[in-house]
């Protein structure tokens, strides 16, 4: 089994979030900081958005920050959200399903027994429990580039002309 680079996106900006409670942040600092597009994580952060996790803000001093506490940001639900889908074989695709043995195999029963084990861990865990307040900190400082999170320089103002 294996989640799209959408939701292991989505779990990133979750965890970025998670380390800067304080403030929002920009989706260019967030693709800064894991090396990945800024178009795409566009993309993941609109979905989050409308699942409810994230609070996003337009304009000068936005950005986004989460939209609510970390405990109450179970990992299950922001992959449930971010695979709408998953479907770990054709056959669990009635639409598109065209394998012959459909209605003889019982592998189908087996796979979705894992995926419901799957699913069952995932919702035992918050956003809390993967980046503890006292991780957030280490986290930030040891992984993260030292320039993620800059601002852009401030502008310099001109010298002033003597009178």
């Amino acid at each position: 089994m294996q989640l799209t680079q959408h939701t292991d996106y989505a779990l990133r900006v979750l965890i970025h979030l998670a380390c800067y409670p304080e403030r929002h942040v920009s989706t260019s600092e967030i693709a800064r900081a894991y090396g990945i597009s800024n178009h795409h994580l566009v993309k993941v952060v609109h979905r989050l958005s409308t699942g409810g996790f994230l609070d996003v803000r337009r304009g000068r001093g936005g950005g986004i920050a989460l939209g609510r506490a970390p405990k109450d940001i179970v990992i299950g639900d922001v992959v449930r959200a971010s695979e709408p889908h998953f479907h770990l074989v054709e056959c669990f695709d009635d639409a598109r399903n065209t394998c012959p043995i459909t209605p003889v195999c019982t592998l189908a029963g087996a796979l979705g027994e894992a995926l419901a084990a799957f699913s069952k861990v995932l919702d035992r865990y918050t956003l809390a429990d993967v980046v503890p307040p006292g991780r957030a900190a280490l986290y930030a400082a040891k992984f993260l580039p030292a320039d993620a999170t800059t601002s852009p320089p401030a502008r310099k103002r001109a010298p002033r002309a003597s009178r």
